[in-house]
């Protein structure tokens, strides 16, 4: 079942075809390791880069590479941190991608996908596109079965001590989260708890 939240108004899913740019288009390096999560995730968490604002194609591919090689590199991480992040633009880039086990938030990457906004969001406001593209990607891995329909959408800074992901953004996700408990329906109308 798709929530009803899904269907209001919004652009069909991302599809390779559509705004989700692949591994291979932003030219990632190949990763150490690729863990596969057993089962659809409980949870998304959402992150921002902390990071200059992206909302071109060579802009957000530079930090893309930039994050990566700091993440591999200085972190240790086996690959890039996040599942996708997404461009001021609302381009969507593929980080581990679906169904593979993050490194973004500690204690917590083996039931949730790391989603990343590219900027620093405690001095900026993010983009609509970039929020309409969240929502776009949440439908999307519903629908392929990637995300639990009654996934849970937390912040970083819910899961740990940390400013991310920046006041305005965390703003924009506590209205996003309360539109989505309150259009907990399914397309077909059938009513949820609390409809």
């Amino acid at each position: 079942m798709i929530p009803y939240f899904f269907s209001s108004g919004l652009k069909p899913p991302l599809s390779k075809k559509g705004n989700l740019i692949s591994r291979r288009r932003w030219q990632a390096a190949d990763p150490q390791v690729r863990d596969e999560l057993g089962e659809a995730a409980r949870k998304v968490v959402i992150h921002h880069t902390a990071l200059w604002t992206c909302t071109k194609p060579s802009e957000c591919q530079a930090q893309l590479t930039y994050i990566q090689k700091m993440h591999m590199e200085d972190r240790g991480f086996s690959d890039i941190g996040y599942n996708f992040l997404i461009g001021g633009d609302g381009a969507v880039y593929e980080g581990r991608g679906w169904g593979i086990i993050g490194a973004h938030a500690k204690t917590h990457n083996l039931d949730s996908v790391g989603i990343a906004f590219m900027g620093n969001f405690n001095d900026e406001f993010p983009s609509p596109a970039a929020l309409s593209s969240l929502q776009r990607l949440l439908y999307s891995g519903v629908a392929q079965g990637h995300l639990y329909s009654n996934f849970v959408l937390l912040a970083h800074r819910d899961l740990a001590h940390t400013e991310c992901p920046g006041e305005h953004l965390y703003s924009s996700l506590q209205r996003l989260k309360s539109q989505r408990a309150h259009h907990m329906c399914c397309v077909d109308c059938v009513p949820a708890v609390g409809c």
